[in-house]
C-alpha cells in the first residue's frame, strides 16, 4: 500500500508555517485572518507549496509501490529579493536542516513514517513586473520519501 499524497502535503506546508512563521498556501495564495475576523490574502512574504510528480519504490516481488518520494516546488513571494531571500533561508532550514544529527522540524505524517528529505532545487529570485507592482519569487524543489507506518 503506497502512502498517501495529501497527508505529506499538509504536513509539509504546516511545517514551512512554523519554520517561517509566515503563511503557505497549498497550491494558491495562502489566506489569514483579517483583523474583522474574514479570510482575506496574505501580505507578502508567503510561501506557495505546489505538487510535482512522485516516484514509487519499496521492497522487490512483495510491493514495490510501498514508499513514495513526493516532490513539492516551494514558492517564495515577496515585494523585494530581501524578502524572498529570507523566506527561502528559513524554508531551507526547516524542511532539510538539521541540527546535532536530527531534522530540526519534525514531520508528522498520518499513517506513514517520514524516511528522507531532500533539497533538489534552489534557485535565486526571480523578479516579475505586473499591474499590482513588483513582485520577486524564488523556487525550490524538495522531494519527502515516506513509507507506510
Amino acid at each position: 500500500m503506497t502512502a498517501a499524497r495529501l497527508p505529506v502535503t499538509r504536513a509539509l506546508a504546516a511545517l514551512i508555517e512554523t519554520a517561517t512563521g509566515r503563511p503557505c498556501g497549498i497550491g494558491e495564495l495562502p489566506r489569514v485572518r483579517g483583523k474583522s475576523g474574514e479570510w482575506e490574502p496574505a501580505t507578502c512574504p508567503y510561501a506557495i507549496l505546489d505538487s510535482l510528480p512522485g516516484e514509487f519504490s519499496g521492497p522487490p516481488l512483495s510491493d514495490w509501490h510501498a514508499d513514495a518520494a513526493w516532490t513539492y516546488q516551494v514558492t517564495s513571494v515577496g515585494e523585494r529579493d530581501d524578502q524572498v531571500q529570507w523566506l527561502s533561508d528559513r524554508v531551507r532550514a526547516g524542511v532539510v536542516g538539521r541540527h546535532g544529527g536530527r531534522w530540526a522540524h519534525d514531520l508528522p505524517v498520518s499513517q506513514a513514517r517520514v524516511i528522507d528529505r531532500e533539497l533538489g532545487y534552489d534557485a535565486a529570485g526571480e523578479p516579475s513586473v505586473s499591474a499590482a507592482g513588483a513582485i520577486v519569487s524564488y523556487v525550490q524543489r524538495v522531494t519527502i520519501t515516506v513509507t507506510p507506518a
